[in-house]
């Protein structure tokens, strides 16, 4: 775990999109039912049938919400990044959790209860709208992922993940090197794939010299040559 110092979560909230726009008052009220969690690589945060008592904001690290089916297999829903919410749907439902979270790193994380997130929404709608519009972009790239699982190859996902990997700056470039940030199973599980088949398609992109696999370092040597192979 990094070294654990005080946090000052009035100052994270007025920095979370969220709460954007709101004064130091109201801030000051939402930190007061908030608490930090450190969670270190593996830790679990919640499983499925847990009650929602909140929801929570990464302040940094890696965390995985994922379903596990009767036979232990594992299938990853998302992948919560630095600065990115989760748990305000069933939070907002009053329903229990159908996923667990898991650190993927060690983690910090903000949990801001229920009780002060619905007393904002009665006083400011401006939070009911972001919160609605970060669902909304939620859904959306879930429908995405359900499209891609249904419409496209095992290949084309695995193109497509690691074109939206690169930054904008690396777009300058036509020849970029990407540094996955999880295991190349979690990425397969992500992806709807199983390890063995998202190791082979690498195999594949490698022989044809699409990319060049070295742990979790992969470089494109042309990216609009990799692009073509979406079509």
């Amino acid at each position: 775990m990094r070294n654990s110092q005080p946090i000052n979560i009035e100052k994270l909230l007025s920095h979370v999109p969220l709460f954007e726009g709101l004064d130091t008052e109201e801030i000051a009220r939402i930190a007061q039912h908030t608490r930090e969690i450190q969670a270190a690589k593996g830790d679990v945060l919640f499983h499925a049938g847990d009650p929602c008592a909140g929801c929570h904001l990464v302040v940094y690290g890696q965390i995985k919400l994922a379903f596990t089916s009767s036979t232990g297999n594992e299938k990853i829903v998302e992948i919560i990044q630095q600065g990115q919410s989760f748990g305000e749907a069933v939070m907002l439902m009053e329903k229990p959790y159908i996923v667990f979270a898991q650190a993927l790193s060690d983690s910090l994380l903000l949990h801001i209860s229920k009780t002060a997130i619905f007393e904002e929404l009665e006083r400011d709608h401006r939070v009911a709208r972001k919160m609605l519009a970060g669902m909304a972009k939620r859904l959306h790239q879930l429908m995405t992922d359900v499209e891609g699982y249904s419409l496209h190859s095992g290949t084309e996902r695995i193109i497509a993940y690691l074109l939206r990997e690169i930054t904008e700056r690396q777009l300058e470039s036509n020849d970029v090197i990407i540094e996955l940030s999880v295991t190349k199973g979690v990425i397969a599980s992500r992806l709807n794939l199983t390890q063995e088949h998202f190791s082979r398609i690498l195999h594949e992109l490698s022989d044809q010299s699409l990319i060049a696999v070295d742990g979790k370092r992969i470089r494109i040597p042309n990216v609009a040559r990799l692009q073509k192979h979406l079509n």
